[in-house]
């Protein structure tokens, strides 16, 4: 028996998250659900939008399963993150006939962003200018930084150990799709040029550790020249292993390619736990609506099943979402459809149980 914590999050989130469990929960697996409370229902229960409860019922479950937040639920997705230290961020960017791409020729979209998920600007080290001590200058001019005051700093922050646990994942999964077929490639996006003792040095030890793996091929690009090319030719990679920041962002543009944030699913992994989340955000403009698109729901719930072990049933959820977008009845309106939310995860229900 595994056990997940279901967290709705806010605004549309539930809508799209309700359905999805009732969907993966009709697998009839051995997974029993939990519900802490979380976020504004916690809030005015217990005072507190993370209570103790709500911690210990993540602590205690084999996997999360996360809506998502604009802001009450936050918490509990810090923890999920430095708390559980998830350090790795899986994001698949799959075209499927269906998706509203924007390009001409999506077909052949199939890669995975692997996004380092603690560290860089993340770490939340800022302050203000007139703090900093004298040594620390401008590169380009010396002029210590202090006497540009009034203004702003944050550090970026690149760790050896960091860098090397990430990347070793992100060999780790494309070896696994090599097993399945793709080419075994690992492309690392930095911004070396300019940021040498940091993203250099991201770059240099995700080399070294690459070059562990004898069987596949290390490839580098600065980061807006990879931008440029995830846009011009995104048929050209497998693994893109990049710093948080930019892999916040290029995991972003990469799910336009297919058709948008609503198709993006994400599993943020530790060396013992796992959540997943869709990174199409709680979209508080069509709260309350049921047309927000629970596919990024699904796909990452499919994710879940496979790292809970049922890899046969998250095929098959993910087979499920992919015909109802091959048949193409019963899409919602970011899809160009009319469907509601309710009529899409039905069609997905009945393509499951076909």
């Amino acid at each position: 028996m595994k056990r997940v914590a279901i967290i709705e999050g806010e605004d549309a989130s539930p809508e799209a998250m309700r359905p999805s469990v009732e969907i993966f929960a009709s697998l009839g697996l051995p997974i029993e659900f939990v519900w802490p409370p979380v976020g504004l229902p916690a809030q005015e229960q217990l005072g507190t939008t993370f209570p103790e409860e709500a911690r210990q019922a993540i602590d205690n479950s084999d996997a999360t399963l996360f809506g998502a937040t604009s802001g009450p639920s936050a918490r509990a997705l810090f923890h999920l993150r430095w708390g559980r230290k998830t350090y790795a961020n899986v994001r698949p960017v799959h075209w499927v006939p269906g998706f509203r791409s924007p390009l001409a020729r999506p077909e052949g979209i199939d890669f995975v962003i692997v996004r380092e998920n603690m560290e860089d600007a993340y770490v939340g080290i800022e302050g203000d200018l007139a703090a900093l001590p004298q040594e620390f200058t401008w590169r380009a001019t010396g002029r210590a930084a202090a006497e540009a005051a009034p203004g702003r700093y944050a550090i970026k922050v690149i760790t050896e150990a960091g860098t090397r646990r990430v990347t070793e994942f992100a060999c780790r999964l494309a070896e696994r799709r090599q097993n399945d077929g793709y080419p075994g490639k690992v492309t690392v996006g930095t911004k070396h040029n300019m940021l040498f003792l940091s993203d250099g040095f991201f770059r240099q030890i995700a080399e070294a550790v690459i070059a562990e793996h004898a069987n596949l091929t290390f490839q580098s690009f600065i980061i807006d020249d990879l931008a440029r090319r995830l846009i011009s030719d995104p048929q050209s990679f497998d693994v893109i292993l990049l710093p948080n920041l930019y892999g916040d962002i290029l995991s972003d543009e990469a799910a336009a390619l297919i058709g948008g944030l609503g198709l993006a699913p994400s599993g943020c992994y530790a060396d013992d736990y796992a959540y997943f989340e869709s990174a199409g955000g709680s979209a508080p403009d069509i709260a309350g609506q049921n047309i927000i698109n629970p596919t990024a729901t699904l796909l990452s719930a499919a994710m879940m099943l496979e790292y809970l072990g049922f890899e046969p049933e998250g095929k098959r959820l993910t087979q499920a979402v992919e015909s109802v977008y091959r048949e193409g009845d019963h899409l919602t309106p970011d899809q160009g459809g009319t469907a509601t939310t309710t009529e899409f995860c039905q069609a997905v229900h009945r393509f499951l149980h076909a």
